[in-house]
């Protein structure tokens, strides 16, 4: 997904095929248990499984295309001499147009494989980046733990 595209409700964007847009959505959330690399993507456009627009159906083709150029990445696991645990978390800030809420993600690696992922948009308003940041290194430490 473009990331300099935000997407929100539209009104005077024109309706798709709420089923069709929900069945292709449905996948798209069944691929990002092993592809990592589309979780944030595959939130984005299953926000609007309720009322998708010709924009969001875009979004997901988009997506879709993405998987098609991209066969080989997904999660392997490899042996490795390191013996580490790294956790790295990150945030955006007020990204959300519609409520203003930001999106916190972490990832884990054990013995340098990617063991567990999340990005979710944080239950309430950051008010400022650093805030945002602070709470996303919370749910980061929480995993690590």
């Amino acid at each position: 997904m473009d990331s300099q595209k935000k997407l929100g409700i539209e009104k005077e964007s024109t309706s798709v095929d709420r089923g069709r847009y929900q069945r292709l959505v449905g996948r798209l959330i069944y691929l990002s248990h092993t592809r990592p690399d589309i979780g944030f993507a595959v939130s984005a456009v299953s926000q609007f499984m309720h009322s998708p627009t010709e924009e969001h159906m875009e979004a997901v083709y988009r997506i879709l295309r993405y998987l098609k150029m991209t066969p080989g990445k997904g999660l392997f696991f490899r042996k490795t001499e390191n013996r580490d645990i790294e956790v790295y978390s990150d945030a955006d800030w007020a990204r959300n147009i519609i409520d203003r809420r930001s999106t916190s993600g972490y990832c884990s690696f054990v013995w340098g494989n990617l063991v567990t992922w999340r990005s979710k948009k944080q239950s309430v308003v950051a008010r400022s980046s650093a805030e945002a940041e602070y709470r996303a290194l919370a749910q980061g430490i929480c995993e690590g733990i």
